[in-house]
């Protein structure tokens, strides 16, 4: 893979920026030094910058030529309430916060390519380059979207890029169709009668039925759902009782969890069977159940049109590195929203190995820098090729 010199030459600031931002991570909402940076490199690159979107997102603007196509390139800034523990010299220095997404890359790669393009300027039209706050289960892109993102700065498309580890660097997955699935959450909560633990017959036992609720479950999936559409229900929370009281049958048993769906219709399907199952074991037991599902994400799925256009830079710059048969993921991201109001792809850029399994989300995780080249090149050539002058 071959860069251009300009990018080359900026390679080592970028990397920099991209250690500084690790060792300095923000939550959601809270990114008030990360997007404080970015709008003022985009600022000093002569782009137009809109703050306070979303809180701590903004927007930089590039208009070249007379050209009337426009389009978005977003990039997530948050990190995650986790601690870091690889030892490494950026290290994060906030206790209990770390980057183990990615995200300063992703930031990293957006400003790569605006300072590049804006010096470069071989293009005719509109590129919004779009930094969004609150990724990790905060609602930014909603929030983005609600504020009037795409009146201010209307896209005829939108795209997405997120790192993946056990893909090379010089490797990127493009692919049309489903590539994140919805992430849903619901919540039950048994209410029984408490009693004492050796009189079980005098109360209405709320810990029995959610045993019961519990293993069946997963016949959801197994005998609901067509075997040909994937879907993932799973409990994550269960709360009853007290441990230092065992010999109380409690009130309350309360559940929580995750459902995940790559269609609207099996998104619908496990609303109405997650609830079904609480209620129908509910009147097995004589006792009653509220129940709660509530819809943060939308699957992402990539428009056919949108994902051309990025197979067609991804194969400039990637070349037979290109990978374009490549498994969706059940994990989710608010990408969905933006694409909901623009036709819009998702892309997957190589992160190398997953040393000693740091994968997303694990406290040894680190953004490859050696990505930062290719991704950014990703960003320009498509800007490029999209908005090439008439």
């Amino acid at each position: 893979m071959r860069l251009p010199a300009i990018l080359l030459a900026d390679l080592p600031f970028l990397t920099a920026l991209r250690r500084d931002l690790h060792a300095h991570p923000e939550l959601g909402f809270e990114e008030e030094r990360t997007s404080g940076i970015v709008a003022d490199l985009l600022e000093e690159a002569g782009i137009s910058v809109t703050r306070g979107l979303a809180g701590t997102g903004l927007v930089g603007t590039l208009q070249v030529g007379d050209g009337l196509r426009s389009i978005g390139l977003r990039a997530d800034m948050d990190a995650l309430a986790m601690p870091e523990t690889a030892e490494r010299p950026y290290k994060s220095r906030i206790d209990g916060k770390m980057h183990a997404c990615g995200h300063d890359g992703h930031a990293t790669l957006l400003l790569g390519a605006a300072r590049y393009l804006a010096r470069t300027r071989n293009f005719s039209g509109t590129v919004h380059f779009i930094f969004q706050p609150a990724e990790e289960g905060r609602g930014g892109a909603k929030r983005m979207v609600e504020e009037g993102l795409f009146e201010r700065f209307a896209c005829d498309a939108v795209y997405g890029l997120h790192n993946m580890p056990g893909l090379d660097t010089d490797e990127m997955a493009v692919v049309a169709g489903p590539q994140l699935a919805s992430s849903d959450s619901w919540r039950v909560t048994f209410r029984g009668t408490g009693t004492h633990g050796a009189k079980p017959h005098l109360g209405k036992d709320p810990i029995t039925a959610a045993a019961t609720f519990l293993a069946s479950l997963q016949t959801i999936v197994g005998r609901v759902i067509d075997p040909l559409q994937p879907a993932v229900v799973s409990a994550c929370s269960v709360q009853a009782g007290n441990p230092k009281a065992l010999n109380v049958i409690p009130d309350i048993v309360e559940i929580g969890g995750t459902a995940r769906a790559y269609s609207p219709g099996v998104r619908d399907q496990l609303e109405t069977e997650i609830g079904r199952l609480a209620q129908g074991t509910a009147a097995m037991y004589g006792i009653s159940v509220d129940y709660g599902f509530e819809r943060r994400i939308p699957p992402v799925v990539n428009d056919a049109d949108a994902t051309a256009r990025a197979l067609k830079a991804a194969s400039t710059v990637f070349g037979n590195r290109l990978r374009t048969v490549f498994p969706p993921s059940t994990a989710g991201d608010d990408f969905a929203f933006f694409a909901g109001e623009a036709p819009g792809c998702y892309v997957w850029l190589g992160n190398g190995p997953a040393v000693d399994g740091a994968l997303h989300h694990n406290t040894a995780y680190d953004f490859n820098d050696e990505a930062i080249g290719p991704g950014v090149a990703f960003w320009t050539t498509l800007v490029e090729q999209e908005l090439k002058p008439v």
